[in-house]
């Protein structure tokens, strides 16, 4: 019975985030966020996802939503989740800090005109904030997905979907449901 409690606490929690993602100012943004990224699509460039721990799985997954497919059959598109090469990660690190670890991968591998994507629970990781920082200063777009009201992300991000939450859990639940909100939106434009 007490698992069954915890098991309904959980479902209704996540419920009650889910209804945040209605309200006008995040709606808006999605829309904005799935505009940026089909035209970053449609124009040739490339996106780039990074996050730590749990937002660095949420990362990978969406750069393979991209690169394989997500529901409709279609070429494979440009993504790259900044996560996955362990010599380069740590390369970087042992170099210059982990608090670089984003910043030079999109010095090097992106171009003017390219997406960043970065993902943050708390919209504060000091690896994040630097990894968009450097996007800009190469003149990439950039989407920030954030909870925790966005926090130093909010400032670097071009659209920040920000979730209003403050439990981890519950926001990366719905960083995952957004990605596939853009992944979906992506998908149209191969019908």
């Amino acid at each position: 019975m007490e698992n069954e409690k915890l098991i309904v606490a959980e479902i209704r929690e996540h419920q009650e985030v889910v209804a945040t993602l209605y309200e006008p100012a995040l709606l808006n943004a999605i829309t904005a966020a799935a505009k940026l990224v089909t035209a970053t699509i449609s124009g040739g460039k490339k996106i780039l996802i990074f996050g730590n721990g749990g937002s660095a799985s949420d990362a990978q997954h969406i750069a393979a939503e991209f690169t394989g497919r997500y529901v409709k059959e279609r070429r494979g598109l440009l993504a790259i989740a900044l996560t996955t090469d362990t010599s380069a990660l740590t390369a970087i690190s042992n170099d210059y800090g982990f608090s670089r670890v984003f910043a030079r991968q999109v010095e090097a591998l992106s171009q003017p005109g390219d997406l960043v994507i970065g993902i943050s629970t708390s919209g504060s990781s000091e690896n994040g904030l630097r990894g968009l920082e450097m996007a800009k200063n190469i003149h990439c777009h950039t989407l920030g997905f954030s909870g925790n009201g966005g926090g130093k992300m909010a400032g670097l991000s071009d659209v920040l979907l920000n979730v209003n939450c403050r439990t981890t859990a519950r926001i990366q639940e719905m960083h995952i449901l957004l990605g596939h909100i853009l992944c979906s939106a992506v998908d149209r434009l191969y019908e």
